[in-house]
């Protein structure tokens, strides 16, 4: 058996449980930044999770490097950006959202949804997912800091929508060095996210005119 064999065959068994373990780190992280005054065994429990389910991804990224076949080093780094930055950061695991679609379709003769259709649903997906993190993550930097606009969770949420959109009213700014990490990384994947739906969207209305130009009886 190759090693792209093997690979393929531990996608297909890990993707969906991998998923499932994105969602319950994310919802783990969730409670420990929204529940700061639930008890300390609350927040020991929820620290246990989120430490099980990213050595969980650690493990799949080692998994998926030796089944690979290729030794470690900038190559395969590069050939798997988002594969390393969703395990050094597990809060971007919503990009790799693709991965598991991918990982469904193998298992039918063809996709269900249009090439178009699958850019706006994907790019949808991961802008909510990544846009909740994001709310969580720059929450946690910015409501006990000093001079902050972002006191509430609600203000987060205020504050990412306008980011992701690229809009930006600056009402509400992140004032921190990690906030504005954060925000510079919402950014630029704001733009891509959002030139990737209108670009597909709009791609598909001039395919779709198009059709019904060609349908028409020529006079």
């Amino acid at each position: 058996m190759d090693a792209d064999t093997r690979l393929a065959r531990w996608e297909n068994r890990a993707e969906g449980p991998l998923f499932a373990a994105s969602l319950l780190y994310l919802g783990a992280y969730a409670a420990h930044v929204l529940a700061p005054h639930a008890p300390d065994w609350v927040h020991g429990v929820l620290l246990s999770v989120i430490a099980l389910t990213w050595a969980l991804f650690v493990v799949d990224y080692a998994v998926r490097w030796r089944l690979s076949g290729r030794r470690f080093g900038p190559s395969y780094i590069r050939d798997h950006l988002i594969d390393t930055v969703a395990t050094i950061l597990p809060l971007l695991r919503p990009l790799r959202v693709v991965r598991l679609y991918e990982v469904v379709q193998r298992r039918r003769e063809e996709p269900r949804l249009s090439l178009y259709g699958r850019v706006i649903a994907y790019g949808s997906l991961t802008a909510v997912l990544l846009g909740f993190a994001g709310a969580l993550a720059v929450y946690q930097q910015e409501r006990y800091a000093s001079g902050a606009t972002i006191r509430t969770f609600g203000d987060s949420l205020w504050w990412v929508v306008q980011t992701l959109t690229t809009v930006g009213y600056g009402d509400v700014t992140p004032v921190t060095s990690g906030g504005r990490v954060i925000a510079a990384f919402l950014m630029v994947l704001g733009l891509a996210l959002l030139g990737a739906v209108t670009g597909s969207f709009s791609s598909w209305l001039i395919q779709t005119f198009t059709r019904e130009d060609e349908k028409e009886p020529q006079r």
